[in-house]
């Protein structure tokens, strides 16, 4: 295998590489003519964020490409970038084989890197591969800060050689942290999920073997609590991250008592047979609509939020805590996605809003807060990264359109759907941040816990039980003194408007 050697020089020898542009010191794979033209345009925009440091090409006649050295070979991406401190590897070779692309991600991921590539749908749209055209050039600008490098050398200390499970494993957030947890060598990644779909296509992704006849893949439904215990009983685990959920909005106010089963009942049972298998460390996804909610989804989630609270102060081994974000650029059915999908059909772009705003990250911003969570937890926290400034979204929907050469895109105003807040706030009313050793992450300090909380729940599980949607919105709103529900005639607004509008 060609090796840097023959680069003469080896990462170490070379040395730190300083940059005097601002961004994510960016790592490009593939010295050719993708990877010079992606080379150009982000040293001529520096606003896209990303300052690259260098390239790796197995090609070992090329030294240096527009004034920036070749590093290595693809097989030398660890040593690089850990020498040179890399926050993003580019990939820039068309084509690139599936099972390298996985080995390059979770190489990266050991040092908590992250690998963009260029999405599918800019072809779909016709435009040319440019270097604005990457997704990961437009989050920036897009979520008005720039995207920041979460995860520290220490979260490898918390799964290199640990028995990991994740649940909701299929989904965006849970097959990340699939990803990148495999990354830093468990000594066993198991996936649960309900639907095999799902676990099929993650298994054939990071094994590239879809099989399912692994005793890693497992399909069940959290809200079966034998299930669930008898599966953290048998495999053991020392760390939990617990993604499974229900999270779109609108569903959930319609369908109130399948939220409460899978967002407080669901987390109930897997943080309780957590306890009792003496799992080291269980880390709840939580969302910034917990937060003072307003609708049954941030309701379900402050109350899943509360079980883990509990459970931190019940006298067990487990350390226990959440992890409370956005809106995630790069998940399925978000913002980006939607925004693509319309354009490329040529319909109008609906917002709920002019005004409305939401905080925004990455789905690796994401998922860096989940591993260090786990790394910085002492039990009963919640987490949450500093995500800067709210961004309105008719803001980030013209930057989107422009940064992709869309012009001339309609916008439609929907009106805030039941249960959907103008503003979301990252911290309760009744909540002071608390700082943590990592900079950009804070916690919340634990709450007392009502002695009747638990008559309550039980309360709440029977009406749930029931399917009587009336009856679980009254309990949320006896337990959760913070929860507002929303007036059934709230005012909606519809109308059109054009680009020289806004």
């Amino acid at each position: 295998m060609t090796t840097a050697l023959q680069y003469q020089w080896t990462p170490a020898e070379l040395g730190f590489i300083p940059t005097l542009q601002k961004g994510l010191r960016t790592l490009i794979v593939g010295a050719g003519e993708a990877g010079r033209a992606l080379a150009r345009d982000l040293q001529k925009v520096p606003d896209f964020g990303l300052a690259p440091i260098g390239f790796l090409d197995d090609d070992t006649e090329k030294r240096v490409v527009r004034r920036l050295p070749v590093l290595g070979t693809l097989a030398d991406l660890l040593a690089v970038a850990t020498v040179q401190r890399v926050d993003v590897v580019l990939l820039a070779i068309p084509g690139l084989p599936a099972a390298q692309v996985r080995l390059l991600a979770m190489t990266a991921a050991r040092v908590g890197a992250s690998v963009r590539h260029l999405p599918s749908f800019v072809s779909v749209l016709q435009r040319d591969a440019a270097g604005t055209d990457l997704r990961s050039l437009e989050v920036g600008a897009l979520i008005g800060r720039p995207e920041m490098h979460v995860v520290s050398p220490e979260v490898e200390g918390t799964i290199r050689g640990a028995r990991v499970l994740v649940t909701g494993a299929g989904g965006s957030i849970g097959s990340e942290l699939c990803r990148q947890v495999s990354g830093f060598r468990p000594e066993r990644l198991m996936m649960l999920d309900h639907d095999e779909s799902n676990l099929h296509r993650l298994q054939l992704e990071l094994t590239g073997e879809g099989l399912l006849d692994s005793d890693d893949v497992v399909v069940a439904d959290i809200r079966d609590a034998d299930r669930v215990s008898q599966i953290i009983a048998d495999l053991r685990p020392d760390v939990i991250f617990h993604a499974a959920a229900l999270k779109h909005l609108p569903m959930l106010e319609r369908h109130p008592c399948e939220g409460v089963k899978s967002n407080v009942l669901g987390t109930l049972n897997v943080v309780r047979a957590a306890v009792a298998a003496d799992v080291k460390r269980f880390i709840l996804i939580s969302t910034d609509k917990a937060a003072d909610p307003t609708s049954v989804l941030g309701a379900t989630k402050q109350l899943a939020e509360l079980l883990v609270k509990q459970a931190a102060s019940s006298g067990g081994r487990t350390v226990v805590a959440a992890v409370r974000f956005g809106n995630v650029l790069g998940s399925r059915g978000s913002l980006l996605s939607v925004l693509a999908e319309q354009m490329r059909n040529d319909e109008p772009v609906t917002v709920t809003h002019p005004d409305v705003t939401r905080f925004f990250m990455t789905i690796e911003e994401a998922v860096g807060l989940v591993l260090e969570a786990a790394h910085l937890a002492q039990g009963g926290e919640t987490f949450v990264l500093d995500m800067g400034k709210p961004v309105r979204i008719i803001d980030l929907v013209d930057n989107y359109a422009r940064q992709i050469g869309f012009a001339g895109h309609d916008v439609r105003f929907t009106g805030l759907r039941p249960g959907e807040k103008l503003h979301e706030a990252l911290f309760a009313s009744h909540e002071q941040p608390v700082p943590t050793t990592h900079p950009r992450i804070f916690s919340t300090a634990s709450t007392d816990i009502d002695p009747d909380f638990g008559d309550h729940v039980e309360v709440l599980f029977q009406a749930a039980s029931r399917n009587a949607a009336e009856d679980v919105k009254r309990q949320l709103a006896t337990i959760l003194g913070n929860y507002e529900r929303p007036a059934d005639d709230a005012p909606r607004q519809s109308a059109v408007i054009y680009p020289d509008d806004f």
